[in-house]
């Protein structure tokens, strides 16, 4: 159900102003712009899963990007752990974590989005940070862990932008953002500088530079999700009049640099990113948009491009679930946990009605992948309601894709690839509730399904 109201006008509508404000930071939806119907084409899916094998490829046999080597062709997309200490380093249970995915037979592991800054640091429990080279000695130990099995690991660098809090980063500072966004609800976010611009560039690059002494395999970029890339890439957030925004040329600058200027410094090192085909946003990211995009990462030297959707103002779009996890959310939100109970009332009544769900909840990036790879030569991995080896098997098969990436299955069952590899199961246990994305604010990340 999407409304239109103006926020001026919810105001006045809703029960209580606190309302509004809890709803949407603790569910990350807006309730403030018009969403289009993206629902995804039904033919264009069933074509791809019932077509005919295309490019003999297999999801068991060995793999490269760009010098990453894989024993298959399932890796594990990033995924926030929770598992940090309080200055952003990687503890031992982190370590631990991360060597289990590695037994579990993981193709390759791209580790949590790890934030370039800490004024970029997302608001889930303990995120990781990577911005002094003092870190370096406790990444190597990830890596260590995860190379003892021939398994690479590729780290996300990973600026939040918005979507961030003070509270999250420790900071007096608000969050930054490409325009100064009146729609956010908790803090409003200042407009970047260019002088602050080029220093978010030359974090990433350190970070990149920081990375490949780590160990890591490579670096992926995330500009996905409406976190800072993925902010200037968008149209809809990204309204600036200088360089940095209007065409796509423009948008796309910032992400164009950072590559460039890295290359200077780590040579052919792998660089992956991960892109949004699509959001629901009205004026936001489109496929079309988002091919020029790819071809323009291609240009500059990208290595692969992991394909997802969706802003944190979709609602559940990025994170797909059949229902909303009301009592996950009120209990389990920064938010909205120490709310009085008449406040949680109304908002249990109102979330229903703000919050939307989209479908399908399966394979739901499949066909904007396709797509993105029939106008690409490097490597193209899809992401999102990816469950079941046949499917992946048939993705494989037919070159919808070239990799296939899960979060939330890796979750539940680390070893999962091995199990699909051994015909011990074909399907995730993962029913895609959501209650793991609900609780990361506030529990390290399991699967919670039957315990809340």
């Amino acid at each position: 159900m999407n409304y239109n109201f103006s926020r001026r006008e919810f105001l006045k509508l809703s029960a209580s102003g606190v309302v509004v404000s809890a709803v949407s930071v603790s569910t990350g939806c807006s309730m403030l712009r018009s969403r289009p119907d993206l629902t995804m084409n039904e033919d264009c899916l069933k074509t791809i899963l019932t077509g005919e094998a295309a490019g003999g490829k297999q999801v068991f046999e060995a793999s490269a990007i760009s010098g990453i080597r894989m024993s298959n062709r399932i890796m594990r997309s990033a995924t926030a752990m929770g598992l940090a200490d309080k200055q952003g380093r990687p503890t031992d249970l982190s370590v631990e974590k991360h060597t289990e995915l590695a037994q579990g037979g993981a193709g390759a592991i791209i580790v949590e989005g790890t934030a370039v800054l800490k004024n970029g640091m997302h608001g889930y429990l303990n995120p990781q940070l990577f911005d002094r080279d003092d870190f370096i000695p406790d990444y190597q130990k990830l890596t260590k862990a995860s190379h003892q099995y021939n398994t690479p690991m590729i780290i996300q660098a990973f600026h939040a932008g918005r979507q961030t809090r003070s509270a999250a980063t420790g900071l007096a500072t608000v969050a930054p953002s490409p325009i100064k966004d009146v729609y956010y609800n908790e803090e409003t976010p200042e407009e970047l500088t260019e002088l602050q611009i080029l220093e978010i560039i030359d974090s990433f690059v350190r970070f990149i530079e920081r990375s490949q002494k780590a160990d890591f395999d490579g670096v992926q970029l995330n500009a996905a999700h409406g976190y800072l890339l993925s902010e200037f890439l968008s149209p809809d957030m990204n309204q600036r009049e200088d360089r940095w925004g209007g065409s796509t040329e423009n948008r796309f600058r910032i992400i164009r640099e950072i590559l460039e200027k890295s290359r200077k410094r780590v040579g052919n090192y792998p660089i992956l990113i991960k892109l949004n085909a699509y959001d629901a946003q009205s004026g936001g990211m489109r496929l079309a948009e988002s091919v020029t995009i790819a071809k323009l990462l291609e240009n500059t030297g990208c290595d692969a491009i992991e394909v997802s959707c969706g802003v944190r103002d979709d609602g559940f779009s990025s994170v797909r679930i059949p229902e909303i996890p009301l009592e996950a959310i009120m209990e389990y939100s920064f938010r909205t946990k120490d709310q009085p109970f008449i406040i949680k009332d109304i908002m249990a009544m109102m979330l229903p009605l703000m919050i939307d769900l989209h479908k399908p909840i399966l394979n739901y990036n499949v066909c904007a992948a396709g797509t993105i790879k029939e106008q690409v030569k490097i490597p193209v991995i899809v992401v999102g309601g990816i469950r079941d080896l046949p499917t992946i098997e048939q993705l494989i098969r037919c070159n919808a894709t070239d990799y296939v990436a899960m979060s939330r299955p890796f979750i539940i069952e680390p070893g999962i690839v091995n199990s699909f590899k051994s015909q011990q199961q074909t399907v995730s246990e993962c029913v895609s509730c959501g209650l793991c994305a609900v609780c990361m604010e506030m529990l390290p990340t399991e699967c919670q399904y039957g315990r809340i």
